[in-house]
C-alpha cells in the first residue's frame, strides 16, 4: 500500500484524524520526531478514537532514519512551492506522500532532498495560504488510492 510520512506534527487531533484516514486506508502512518505532543494525548486519542490499534504507526527519530525505514520508495512531498498538482504523479504501491509541520510545512532540508518534480502542490484559490494538514492528507491519500483502484478496499 502506500506511506503518509508526517514530519514533525504539532497538533494533536490532526494526528489523530490522520491515524482514523490511514487506519480506514490500509496506509502505514510514519511520524518524524519532534512530535508537538506525546502520543498517549487524550486529543490524538480522542480524534484518533479506537483506530490507534488497527494502524500501522512507526515513530523515527528524524527524516534520515525514517528515509532509510522507507528504503528506495518514492517519496513526494507536499508543499506550497510545489509547482505540479497532487495528481499529476502516477502513484505506485509503497510510495510516501510526506507532509511537514501545520505552522511552517516542509522545511529547505527535506525539500533539498527529493527533486522538484516530487515537490507537488493541492490547488487552492489565489490567496490561499494552506490546507489543514489532516485534510492535505485525506486529499492526496484518496488520489493516490484511486490511482491505485483502490486497492484492499471492501467491495460495495
Amino acid at each position: 500500500m502506500l506511506n503518509i510520512v508526517l514530519i514533525e506534527p504539532e497538533i494533536p487531533p490532526n494526528t489523530g484524524n490522520i491515524i482514523r484516514l490511514c487506519a480506514n486506508t490500509g496506509f502505514a502512518l510514519h511520524l518524524v520526531e519532534p512530535l508537538g505532543f506525546e502520543l498517549d494525548d487524550s486529543r490524538l486519542k480522542r480524534a484518533g478514537l479506537d483506530y490507534r490499534e488497527w494502524q500501522q504507526l512507526r515513530v523515527h527519530a528524524d527524516w534520515a532514519h525514517c528515509r532509510q525505514a522507507l528504503g528506495d520508495s518514492c517519496c513526494y512531498a507536499f508543499t506550497t512551492r510545489g509547482r505540479r498538482h497532487h495528481a499529476a504523479p502516477n502513484y505506485r504501491a509503497g510510495d510516501c506522500l510526506v507532509f511537514g509541520p501545520e505552522t511552517r510545512g516542509l522545511s529547505d532540508r527535506v525539500l533539498g532532498r527529493l527533486p522538484p518534480e516530487q515537490w507537488l502542490r493541492i490547488p487552492m484559490q489565489p490567496g490561499s495560504r494552506s490546507m489543514n494538514l489532516a485534510n492535505a492528507v485525506a486529499v492526496a491519500s484518496y488520489e493516490a488510492w484511486r490511482q491505485l483502484a483502490f486497492a484492499g478496499a471492501a467491495v460495495p
